[in-house]
């Protein structure tokens, strides 16, 4: 870039950020306390010197709250930050004002983290050698046509990925392995599986230098991303050429390719707090332009930041700034970004008031529920917070799905041989009615899931009964202690080929059960082909193969992905599974049965009040007058059971699942069914059997 002098006209308020036009580029931050503000430009984002420092005035460069300024001719690809100071305004008063920390921009779209220095950030005055860097970008895209997908929530399988770990093993074999052009390349793996939508763990911009101290020693970084500090901007580190200035582009060109091949895609965000943590902790962007807004703060002593996340910080976000921040960031993923959904980490801290009180309505959620421009978003809420506020059930609004957290610790329980479950094990399966059908919400708004990115794998669930977390230097004291796992009769890896094939029968059976319940299921990425963590219940600092996916494992477990393809297949073939509505244990219009019936293993008959027993069964009648009835019984106890198999006047069973089967073997699609020829079918331990029904005289059943 030459160095020239360029025109400095006023400039607008609107919009926030930096806003490139084709005469120059429009910055415009809100700082409602600041009393000096500088605008820094940079040739490149590694510069230490800006060639250019405009100091912007009060008189012509502010509007009530808001400072801004015009470049003429400014060209695209110039890096810039910003210098606040706020005379007089001390931590003491709730503040971090600093006049020489350089900050990066809250609605930056793109921003670089090559010079970053979390220590320095934490240091009082100059860090320009140090600083994190925003962009001038073109937000122009050819979308050739894209737009948001709408798959009703009914008949969404979501699948948790981490955009990085998912590509970055040499065994994935892509170009650009740990991007989002990486992620692009195994887009026909994504299709062949059959999941509707990718649930991305963070992607806005973070900081991958936030972890505690001891682990830093160690050489660990902030792998899941859970450490947001530039809302607007995809993350640097999942570029491809991240100090192009590029983010922007590659994000769309992934979402974009997603949406061709018919999936949705669901950002994983963090509004609860921020990679600035606490009183000790760097000042990035919010602290230095108004922390007091921002930040919940002690009612009595100003210096102490009111942590109910477990980082440090808990964001203001019932201030009406916050909550307009928040929104309009939202608003801006799904306009420009065409992203179709938000899975909110921590959720239950947004329904906190200015003074940290859990408010019944609070307005930041409700805006967005109600945003015209989010009304076909899907929202997903983890329904609490570090506090020990939990929301399940009860989170506020109507639209929001949750993470069900009762579902996954109740299937945990039932899959590793708990007894005394069996009403609490229905309930869940068909939706958690109680949960939410008070409400007049609907089963979809529990996101069913018994593994995520936090605790332990499908398979680890199987081969450990301890965490294993030294490896994150934290003296194993990180993560959580209770995981609801059963090791199969030994810790960890084993040769013993009985264990083996009984831990790959229950993540088998785990699959089954998540992909018959009523709601919507999430799978994590990895667990359909026995991704290990090797006990590690807490990977989010782990960048390395403990937490990479490997291929290899996947080719050698073929029969596990070939088993979730077809649970799938099975899923998207039954809209009994897939209900809007709650059932209701009455006959369906037009078929002499109920739409839902429970048993033991005599018809009829389900041993509610027998405190030892593992199983149950259910028939699910079909939606339609030519969707097969299923019925499915499910055995966790030790001993295989002789089940009776329900009469159905001109209607004949066939056999679609049985977890116990060789592999390859487990689910039988239609045309290769077998009749069901007696009115006993034997059910072995630990085992998921789902038989389908036809007209007696369909021609579909191979003899």
């Amino acid at each position: 870039m030459q160095k020239k002098e360029y025109e400095i006209k006023p400039g607008n308020c609107y919009p926030f950020g930096c806003k490139h036009y084709g005469g120059g580029a429009n910055f415009s931050i809100f700082s409602r306390y600041a009393t000096d503000v500088e605008l820094l430009l940079f040739e490149t984002a590694e510069d230490v010197e800006p060639f250019l420092v405009i100091s912007l005035q009060k008189k012509i460069n502010r509007t009530f709250y808001y400072w801004h300024v015009f470049i003429v001719a400014l060209p695209l690809g110039t890096w810039y930050n910003w210098r606040i100071d706020g005379a007089n305004l001390t931590r003491e008063n709730g503040f971090s004002f600093d006049k020489e920390k350089h900050l990066i921009d809250p609605w930056a779209r793109t921003v670089s983290q090559k010079n970053w220095s979390r220590k320095a950030g934490c240091k009082p005055g100059d860090n320009s050698r140090t600083a994190m860097r925003c962009c001038v970008v073109d937000d122009r895209y050819d979308w050739e046509g894209d737009l948001p997908m709408r798959i009703s929530s009914e008949k969404s399988i979501i699948y948790e990925l981490h955009v990085g770990g998912f590509t970055r093993h040499s065994s994935a074999k892509v170009a650009h392995p740990g991007t989002f052009s990486g992620l692009i390349e195994k887009i026909p793996y994504l299709q062949q599986l059959g999941i509707t939508h990718v649930e991305l763990l963070p992607v806005m911009a973070f900081d991958e230098q936030d972890v505690p101290r001891n682990t830093y020693d160690l050489g660990l970084k902030n792998y899941w991303g859970y450490s947001t500090h530039s809302f607007f901007s995809p993350h640097p580190g999942y570029c491809v050429t991240p100090e192009e200035g590029t983010h922007i582009q590659e994000f769309r060109d992934l979402v974009k390719a997603l949406h061709k091949a018919g999936i949705g895609i669901i950002m994983d965000v963090v509004f609860n707090h921020t990679a600035e943590s606490g009183a000790i902790g760097p000042i990035i962007n919010f602290k230095g332009i108004g922390g007091k807004i921002f930040y919940h703060h002690d009612k009595f002593d100003k210096t102490i930041f009111i942590d109910y996340t477990g980082c440090g910080n808990t964001v203001n976000a019932n201030h009406p700034l916050v909550a307009s921040f928040i929104i309009s960031c939202l608003e801006y993923w799904v306009n420009e970004m065409h992203v179709d959904g938000f899975r909110f980490d921590l959720a239950s801290a947004l329904t906190r008031g200015e003074h940290g009180e859990v408010l019944e309505d609070p307005p930041v959620l409700w805006g967005i529920e109600l945003s015209e421009q989010l009304f076909k978003t899907k929202l997903i809420a983890e329904a609490w917070d570090a506090a020990g506020l939990y929301q399940v059930g009860s989170f506020p609004g109507y639209r929001w799905g949750e993470w069900n957290g009762r579902y996954r610790d109740v299937i945990r329980r039932f899959v590793r041989g708990d007894a005394g479950l069996l009403s609490e094990v229905a309930t869940r399966i068909c939706g958690s009615s109680d949960l939410y059908e008070h409400q007049g919400r609907l089963p979809i708004s529990s996101i069913n899931f018994v593994t995520c990115h936090d605790g332990f794998t499908l398979y680890d669930l199987f081969s450990y009964n301890e965490k294993k977390n030294l490896a994150n230097g934290e003296n194993n004291l990180d993560g959580c202690n209770e995981n609801y796992s059963y090791n199969c009769g030994i810790e960890g890896d084993t040769e013993d080929s009985s264990i083996l094939q009984l831990r790959k029968q229950q993540a088998k059976n785990v699959f089954a059960i998540l992909l018959l319940s009523q709601g919507v299921p999430m799978l994590l990425a990895g667990d359909e082909f026995l991704n290990s963590q090797m006990g590690n219940n807490n990977a989010y600092c782990q960048d390395n193969g403990l937490s990479w996916l490997d291929w290899d494992t996947a080719a050698q477990n073929a029969d596990m992905v070939n088993f979730v393809q077809q649970m799938i297949a099975l899923r998207k073939r039954h809209p009994s599974i897939m209900r809007r509505q709650f059932l209701t244990g009455n006959n369906v219009e037009g078929k002499n049965i109920k739409d839902i019936s429970w048993h033991g293993t005599q018809i009829d008959q389900p041993q509610w009040n027998e405190p030892e027993t593992r199983l149950l069964a259910y028939t699910l009648a079909g939606m339609h007058a030519d969707e097969a009835d299923l019925h499915i019984v499910m055995n966790m106890s030790d001993e295989k059971a002789s089940v009776d198999v329900p009469l159905i006047s001109g209607k004949e069973w066939c056999l679609a699942v049985d977890t116990s089967l060789p592999s390859f073997h487990e689910v039988i699609p239609p045309r290769h069914q077998q009749l069901i020829k007696n009115q006993t079918y034997t059910v072995n331990s630990k085992t998921i059997v789902v038989l389908e029904n036809r007209g007696s005289h369909s021609n579909l059943f191979v003899p």
